[in-house]
């Protein structure tokens, strides 16, 4: 069998409760795996400018360079686990600002075939409550990359770092990893749900305008000829 690519993408930098599950995921994969870490905002500390400048090109974008090092890494990847703790009922900040940075990735503008054949996992973690919405974004996020199997995990850990939270809670989340990581292994790769199917071919009939400044990315893929990504 061929080794898993593993990438983590942590919307924050302290190596907290959501970064200690993510990683006890990432191990409890079994077999030969590959496991590549990225922490925000130290390895990707910029905002979207809102410029426009990928529209025609991604490698137009000012922070292209540090940009295109978390991306390869995720292109080659089998899985993709991000992690995040709760803040404000949302996403940390850090990771809010990647997605932002990585909007053309969404289904209106310049989807990577890759993220059609990619397994992912989003994790959250909370004192209290919020986990459950954080997870909810960072699925529809990769819902809308194109990414067909994604599963999500929300806890409370009722703590404020993982040393103090409860034992028993400890061990439960340790099972639950586990269960997950077998879940990982043991599933295959669909499609899109049918609403992202939907979504492809609209877009698909849109970016057929020639004025549009994406509309070559997606000829160059197929696409605007009946291609699908999922199917290639």
């Amino acid at each position: 069998m061929n080794s898993m690519k593993i990438v983590l993408i942590h919307g924050q930098n302290h190596k907290g409760s959501t970064c200690h599950i993510g990683r006890m995921l990432a191990d409890k994969i079994s077999g030969e795996k590959e496991i590549t870490e990225f922490f925000l905002p130290k390895e990707l500390n910029h905002f979207c400018l809102g410029c426009y400048a990928c529209m025609k090109n991604i490698e137009n974008c000012p922070f292209c360079d540090e940009k295109k090092v978390i991306a390869d890494a995720m292109e080659q990847s089998d899985l993709l686990i991000f992690t995040s703790p709760n803040y404000c009922m949302l996403p940390s900040a850090p990771m809010k600002a990647f997605i932002d940075l990585f909007y053309q990735y969404w289904l209106p503008h310049r989807p990577q075939a890759a993220m059609f054949r990619k397994k992912a996992v989003v994790i959250s973690t909370t004192a209290g409550m919020g986990a459950g919405k954080v997870c909810t974004q960072l699925k529809r996020t990769l819902a809308y990359w194109g990414v067909p199997y994604i599963r999500k995990y929300a806890v409370a850990v009722q703590a404020m770092n993982w040393k103090d939270v409860n034992p028993k809670k400890k061990e439960r989340i340790e099972k639950d990893m586990a269960k997950l990581a077998e879940s990982i292994k043991r599933a295959r790769i669909g499609k899109p749900s049918p609403y992202i199917r939907f979504m492809f071919s609209m877009m698909a009939m849109s970016k057929k305008n020639p004025d549009d400044p994406e509309s070559e990315h997606w000829k160059q893929q197929g696409w605007l000829d009946g291609k699908k990504p999922w199917k290639d």
